[in-house]
């Protein structure tokens, strides 16, 4: 499959495009990236350097594409982190001219606003994905955070996080870091089904897990998986690979070094729940 995905870009670890790009290929899709910064390091770190690509250089990048007939192969659009506000409108033209190319083609919106109780994106961010590009979108992957602001309401916990979800009207939303207990869950919900699984909670864990989750589940759902399964294979491998980064003392998730987890066996301690 060719993804067309619009998010950061870091030198150096696995967020971002650096989540997504090396696991989607790993698995056997083309990745076309347009950054939409361009930083030294995840932005949490110390020290980082780097700025928003501007949206006018993006626009461009895309339009490039379209003129030499790229987007007619696209399968899906896949986008994350914004550097401004002004990014929104870009990524909403990707979207609407990869479909006018390629009716079939889906939209995954991983809406990275927040996390933890408080809002990290340029002023403007959030409200240009929820007026701009929610609307477009096939699949959402939000965490907690970020539905409970789209939704307008609480997220305490999977019975919450399944109204929330179904209140933002899209087809499919994928929602992470959902609280439950000692273990956390990620809920899939569409207008007639629910999956929800959980594993226990990892603390201290690297950046980017929720970058590949949104990336895992596209490629699950352009396969032809069942919400099932699109949920356990995208949730698993980043268990796995967040548990492997902890036993390894590693500040980033061993993406290169254990990539075999990407398809490996699905952890013994992740549970599919009953709903």
């Amino acid at each position: 499959m060719n993804i067309l995905s619009i998010q950061s870009e870091v030198v150096y670890g696995h967020v971002g495009q650096g989540a997504a790009r090396p696991a989607l290929q790993y698995l056997g899709h083309e990745v076309w990236a347009i950054p939409s910064v361009n930083l030294s390091g995840h932005a949490g770190r110390k020290a980082v350097t780097g700025e928003p690509v501007s949206a006018e250089l993006m626009a461009r990048l895309l339009d490039g594409m379209a003129r030499s007939g790229w987007l007619e192969h696209c399968d899906a659009v896949l986008s994350g982190y914004l550097g401004s506000a002004e990014q929104a409108a870009v990524v909403a033209a990707a979207v609407r001219a990869v479909r006018k190319a390629n009716p079939h083609a889906l939209y995954c919106l991983d809406p990275v606003f927040g996390d933890e109780g408080r809002a990290y994106a340029k002023h403007g961010v959030a409200e240009a994905m929820a007026s701009q590009l929610l609307p477009l979108a096939d699949i959402v992957t939000p965490n907690a955070f970020e539905l409970a602001s789209l939704a307008s309401m609480s997220v305490r916990d999977s019975a919450e996080a399944r109204d929330a979800a179904r209140r933002l009207g899209r087809p499919l939303v994928l929602a992470t870091s959902v609280p439950d207990g000692p273990r956390i869950g990620t809920l899939a919900v569409t207008a007639d089904q629910i999956a929800y699984a959980t594993t226990p909670r990892l603390d201290g864990v690297p950046h980017g897990a929720g970058d590949l989750v949104a990336a895992l589940f596209l490629a699950q759902r352009l396969q032809g998986a069942d919400l099932a399964a699109a949920l356990v294979g995208s949730v698993g491998p980043v268990y796995g690979l967040l548990r492997q980064s902890l036993s390894e003392g590693a500040d980033e998730m061993p993406l290169v070094t254990a990539r075999s987890l990407l398809n490996g066996p699905v952890p013994a301690d992740l549970e599919v729940a009953g709903f």
